[in-house]
């Protein structure tokens, strides 16, 4: 379902673009800079929400609906309502009527043709969100994926105390504070946390510049279930068929293989930092900039980021 859904409204989309608009929101899926990504500031290939009519960000706004679960797609609002809360920007205005897509600078692209039978993708990139979807032959890949908050907590002003992606830091917390003694020695790896996630927006993230941390198979079962929820959250973000598919994954792959490993700070308020990673997922979170007010979180798919895996399945059919 997700995938037709997908299709039809990537369809509709485009043919609402003007022919100038298409042109920029376009490529080919094999583009050499398929896989060139980043959380940061600055330009990227495609067309912005804020050059868009409101109708065309709807339309834009349903690829969303679709790949996102309603938490996932409230956290991607979030994300966008306290970026434009920190570039003071009119739709962050109580009451505003002002769409929250309107000027903002999230990239739009579609790679490949969505009416094909070919491998296809849709992207949305911008300063703390990185959405990469891509469809081969019926099944899907939804990593990388991105989320960040800057500021984590707005301190001041008409949305003062407004916390984008706290689960992510409170489930965190709460695990770390139900680790005894001797697995705290192994959970925590450094006093120091990293400045910022240890794969960055690297094509291919590679596992190995992390430190292994706390195995899974050495929880309680009280731990696990506290364990599942920080899990939750980062694959929680996925439309539910992506959901249960990763979830399936990793239980193939074998749970017990599961790490968890946190820097920094043991309360909130200092720079902490966590992964949790195994034989096919990566998570990584950080919050350290900006007095440990600025937030980075990553979800890789070490087998599947931009359907490789799929890729391969559906290129072999051949």
């Amino acid at each position: 379902m997700v995938v037709e859904q997908s299709r039809d409204a990537a369809v509709e989309l485009l043919a609402a673009l003007s022919p100038e608009l298409r042109e920029k929101a376009t490529a080919p899926f094999d583009t050499p800079d398929h896989q060139v990504w980043t959380y940061l500031p600055g330009d990227r290939p495609g067309v912005t929400l804020g050059e868009l009519s409101a109708e065309q960000r709807r339309l834009t706004m349903r690829l969303l609906e679709i790949a996102l679960s309603e938490r996932g797609l409230a956290d991607a609002r979030s994300v966008m309502l306290t970026e434009a809360i920190r570039r003071g920007l009119p739709q962050a205005e109580p009451g505003s009527s002002v769409d929250v897509g309107s000027e903002q600078r999230y990239f739009l692209r579609v790679l490949g043709d969505p009416s094909g039978m070919d491998p296809w993708a849709w992207r949305l990139n911008g300063h703390h969100i990185a959405l990469h979807v891509t469809f081969v032959s019926g099944a899907i890949g939804f990593t990388p994926q991105f989320f960040g908050s800057e500021p984590a907590t707005v301190l001041s002003g008409p949305h003062e105390g407004l916390r984008t992606l706290a689960a992510e830091q409170d489930l965190g917390f709460s695990f770390l504070d139900s680790l005894e003694a001797g697995q705290r020695e192994l959970a925590i790896v450094s006093d120091t946390a990293p400045s910022d996630i240890l794969t960055r927006y690297d094509p291919v993230a590679d596992p190995h510049v992390l430190l292994k941390g706390l195995p899974y198979g050495e929880l309680t079962p009280e731990q696990r279930q506290l364990f599942s929820l920080l899990l939750g959250q980062y694959i929680g973000r996925a439309a539910g068929p992506i959901g249960l598919q990763t979830w399936q994954d990793i239980t193939e792959q074998g749970i017990e293989k599961l790490t968890f490993a946190w820097a920094g700070a043991t309360r909130p308020g200092g720079g902490h930092y966590y992964s949790i990673a195994g034989p096919t997922f990566l998570a990584e979170y950080d919050n350290t900039q900006d007095d440990a007010n600025h937030i980075h979180s990553v979800w890789r798919d070490l087998r599947n980021d931009w359907g490789t895996d799929l890729l391969a399945a559906h290129y072999a059919g051949y």
